[in-house]
């Protein structure tokens, strides 16, 4: 038994220096403070977390997703030097453990390029923001509402309301059409009528029924004008500002309202024909 005891573990210490009264009480102290370290670490980090994000929400004019960001980054900061504190209280010196990391690091870098291709790409995106939430955007093929932004990926709702997620990279390295970011947009219609139409009249028509509807813009004025002689009909190009959010059910509006002034007014919209001429054998 005593030789067992007299056997040494690590650093010169037998196995007795470790079953001592003093060395259990102070694994004893430094495992209790390591608990301590830890509970106080994890709640310091949420709360740091959430009142990071909580500034981006309370503030209208600042992006909640740039402060989402910074608050999961505050809050992983955080623990992140909790862990290296912890490791202090058992005598780890710190040091040798952030190289060990950076190189454990640089070998799953290596390994996991694309996945940090996303990551960095998510960066640039939330430090940039060309989208945010609540933006209605078109991104590698894809057209939707931007219902989130992580390190990874970006989240869309598309026009049915289905859940699309494109990799940050995709995002990232592609034409970005973003639809939301001014505030008013400029619809456009082309509206033909017959070649015997009064042009004065048809124009007038068109221009008091686009002018009519609230949602156009006095300023700049819409633009009505004669555009093309095509084969059976004479093309007016119509060009409207509206509201952002207005645009798509405006444009639809215009169509139908256009259509029903044209008939109402008497002007011809001309239709293709076709005349088959059938002749005898």
């Amino acid at each position: 038994m005593n030789e067992l005891l007299s056997t040494q573990v690590w650093q010169g210490q037998t196995l007795g220096d470790f079953l001592t009264v003093d060395f259990l009480a102070s694994i004893v102290g430094s495992v209790l403070a390591a608990i301590v370290i830890l509970f106080l670490g994890w709640i310091i980090a949420a709360w740091l977390g959430r009142r990071v994000r909580r500034i981006g929400e309370a503030t209208e004019h600042l992006d909640d997703t740039l402060f989402n960001f910074l608050g999961s980054l505050v809050r992983y900061t955080v623990l992140g030097f909790t862990g290296l504190i912890v490791l202090n209280t058992f005598g780890v010196q710190t040091t040798s453990v952030v190289a060990a990391v950076g190189a454990a690091g640089l070998a799953i870098g290596l390994a996991l390029q694309g996945t940090l291709s996303n990551v960095a790409a998510g960066v640039m995106l939330i430090l940039f923001r060309p989208l945010k939430l609540g933006d209605f955007v078109a991104v590698a093929g894809k057209m939707g509402t931007v219902k989130d932004v992580t390190l990874n990926f970006t989240e869309l709702a598309d026009v049915g309301n289905v859940q699309v997620i494109i990799p940050n990279s995709e995002v990232w390295g592609n034409v970005i059409v973003n639809y939301s970011s001014y505030a008013t947009r400029r619809a456009e219609w082309t509206f033909g009528v017959g070649y015997g139409v009064n042009l004065k009249a048809a124009e007038d028509v068109i221009r008091e029924t686009v002018m009519g509807d609230d949602r156009t813009h006095a300023d700049p004025a819409p633009f009505v004008q004669v555009n093309n002689l095509g084969d059976s009909s004479v093309d007016f190009l119509v060009r409207a500002w509206c509201n952002s959010g207005d645009y798509f059910q405006y444009q639809a509006d215009i169509k139908r309202k256009v259509k029903e002034a044209l008939d109402e007014a008497g002007v011809d919209i001309p239709f293709p024909t076709r005349t088959i001429v059938q002749t005898s054998a």
